[in-house]
């Protein structure tokens, strides 16, 4: 195994072009996971660690945050709180202390698998995924970048310089089941993110699917179900049926397997249970920020 350690970004570009099997490691809290099992054995690493513009973030356009690929969970927890609300929660389910110091939302990304904690609050969220090569720079729609079990929309000479993510203009919530509260793989997870500036909301689901997938038949019926009462403008409770009817459309979008961490009957249950109680939060939180904007009018 060679070890390429570019000290620039256009050098890391131009040696993933010379080997475009090169597999990037930066926090490694995967890629060294699976070497160490010995269930890969790439024949290049690129390591980027050396590329401080990774690990920075910064306003983009309009009402976004261009957050880089190695930016740790514990900085996005830290100084995102209020901008990206669901990737903050999500990072504080990831692992432990020393795993959020190191990984970022980049290797989720690139390892892509539908198990990672960062993809539902990114699917919810509407982020892009900036993409670069030699040849140039794309962006990604994160609804795009999932294209089958642990594979992305990456073209084998590419490497994720950063993930663009629209700022909040509502609620956002992350909840995930496992069987403890750290150091644990999903064995579902759920993102919602209310958008009252456009009146319309969106999910995320992990590890109930092949990929990372949004419940779009219930984005709908909620965000129809929201404009047609007025609810976005009064702020009333949401009616029992509403929400009940929104969970059982979350728990249809997915597409389990039985594993050793659940089954897939077990999945499509908890799915619907942590969609009912994520709207229930986000809608409450929405609620007491319309009645707070309303008495300081």
């Amino acid at each position: 195994m060679d070890f390429l350690r570019p000290a620039s970004w256009e050098e890391a570009l131009a040696a993933k072009a010379e080997h475009p099997s090169a597999v990037p490691i930066a926090g490694g809290t995967d890629v060294m996971v699976e070497i160490n099992f010995d269930h890969r054995r790439p024949e290049y690493l690129l390591d980027l660690g050396r590329i401080t513009e990774l690990a920075g973030w910064e306003p983009a356009g309009e009402g976004a945050v261009r957050l880089g690929a190695s930016v740790p969970y514990s900085h996005v927890m830290e100084h995102l709180r209020t901008d990206l609300p669901g990737l903050a929660l999500a990072s504080h389910t990831v692992a432990s202390p020393q795993i959020r110091n190191r990984g970022g939302v980049g290797g989720n990304l690139g390892t892509a698998s539908p198990a990672g904690d960062a993809h539902p609050a990114l699917l919810a969220a509407g982020a892009e995924v900036e993409a670069a090569s030699v040849r140039g720079t794309r962006m990604i729609p994160i609804d795009d970048f999932y294209t089958g079990v642990k594979r992305n929309a990456l073209a084998p000479d590419e490497l994720i310089r950063a993930v663009h993510v629209r700022r909040a203009t509502g609620p956002q919530q992350f909840s995930k089941v496992g069987t403890r509260n750290a150091m644990v793989i999903a064995v579902c997870a759920f993102g919602l993110a209310l958008h009252p500036d456009t009146a319309d909301v969106r999910t995320g689901i992990g590890s109930a699917a092949p990929t990372p997938v949004r419940a779009k038949d219930a984005e709908s019926f909620l965000g129809a179900a929201l404009g047609e009462a007025g609810l976005w403008d009064s702020g009333a409770p949401l009616a029992p049926s509403l929400v009940k009817e929104f969970a059982t459309l979350c728990a249809a979008a997915c597409n389990p397997i039985d594993d050793v961490r659940g089954t897939a009957a077990y999945r499509r249950h908890a799915v619907g249970v942590l969609a009912r109680r994520t709207l229930t939060w986000a809608w409450d939180a929405y609620r007491a920020t319309r009645r707070t904007t309303e008495g300081a009018a």
